[in-house]
């Protein structure tokens, strides 16, 4: 059983991408997929109008009991050997124990180390194997029961060189979540001729911010990956930025090792992009141009323009580089830790 860790952003993608895998892999009718997406969202809008006025069913930690109440009911229909959980912030941690304890095993694939390693860590302790998206806390981990480095990984089917849109032209595209540190390091950047988009979540971006006018989308929505890679198909540069935003409280949370989902699927588009450095990328990505400030940035991508076919070498070689990243290649990989325990 595979449960949909709530949030449609880009954890989302990340689960879609391991439940094709494992469905692909695994023999037809073994794998259930548990919507707690759509189980979130219904009991968040439940409710009734008294006087005109809405007034919701239950508060937001009532949603999240409600939503995953139903898990309980899933669990008994379908007896599942192994319970796969993308992200698991909104599953009750005696859940998981009740679970555990009518024989399943539990396994989490913790997406945002080591960002939110504290509360990651909070839940870990209620799982029989942990799956970490970076290795730099893995030690720690390994003191609460297994625990594996599972890099982030992209999907052939949608990953992939294509046609770009002409609708989707750019000099410069970014897909990610408007983080505070990011919004702050992008409206420093200069962007004198150059035709810029952002997509994915800036809900909170502000109507005073400079980035406001490059939204590729309703500012309220956000893009799936078909649509990011649209993006990345018919656009000259992208880039990758680490978040960062927690680096002044505590510096452990913010200074990872690995390779980011991002810049994994622009590799694998064939899109070019410069990065911030950092261990795993320079690893495995040491073609891929470095960027260490908005000036250098800004700098960079009008270099890049007009540089086409340095822009496509540094692409093919990344593509290259990553090719074996696939979530097929880490579900397998998860099927037989899966079978040790």
């Amino acid at each position: 059983m595979a449960l949909h860790p709530g949030p449609e952003f880009s954890v989302a993608d990340v689960y879609r991408g391991w439940v094709r895998a494992l469905g692909r892999l695994l023999p037809k009718g073994s794998l259930v997929d548990f919507n707690l997406n759509d189980r979130l969202s219904f009991y968040s809008r439940a409710g009734t109008c008294d006087g005109g006025e809405f007034v919701r069913m239950v508060d937001d930690e009532g949603a999240v009991r409600l939503a995953s109440k139903g898990l309980e009911a899933a669990c008994y229909e379908f007896l599942p050997d192994v319970m796969l959980v993308v992200s698991c912030f909104y599953l009750p941690p005696e859940l998981l124990d009740l679970v555990r304890a009518r024989g399943t095993k539990v396994v989490i694939l913790h997406t945002e180390e080591p960002y939110e390693h504290d509360r990651q860590f909070a839940r870990g302790l209620h799982a029989d194997l942990n799956l970490l998206n970076d290795p730099t806390h893995l030690e720690r981990w390994l003191t609460i029961g297994p625990a594996e480095y599972m890099p982030h990984a992209y999907d052939p089917e949608i990953h992939c060189p294509g046609k770009p849109r002409e609708e989707c032209r750019s000099d410069f595209a970014f897909v990610g979540t408007g983080y505070p540190g990011r919004v702050e390091f992008l409206e420093r950047v200069d962007w004198t001729g150059i035709d810029a988009a952002l997509a994915g979540n800036w809900q909170h971006l502000t109507m005073e911010s400079p980035l406001i006018k490059f939204l590729a989308h309703d500012q309220a929505m956000c893009c799936d990956n078909t649509e990011a890679v649209d993006l990345y198909r018919a656009t000259k540069v992208s880039a990758n930025l680490y978040r960062d935003h927690t680096a002044s409280e505590r510096p452990d949370l913010a200074a990872g090792y690995s390779m980011g989902p991002r810049e994994v699927e622009l590799a694998a588009t064939g899109c070019f992009y410069l990065t911030e450095p950092r261990a795993e990328n320079r690893d495995v990505l040491g073609v891929v141009p470095t960027f260490e400030s908005p000036a250098e940035l800004g700098d960079k991508i009008r270099y890049y323009m007009a540089h086409e076919a340095e822009r496509e070498t540094i692409a093919a070689h990344a593509r290259k580089a990553i090719e074996g990243r696939t979530f097929d290649a880490n579900a397998r990989r998860f099927l037989t830790l899966a079978e040790r325990l």
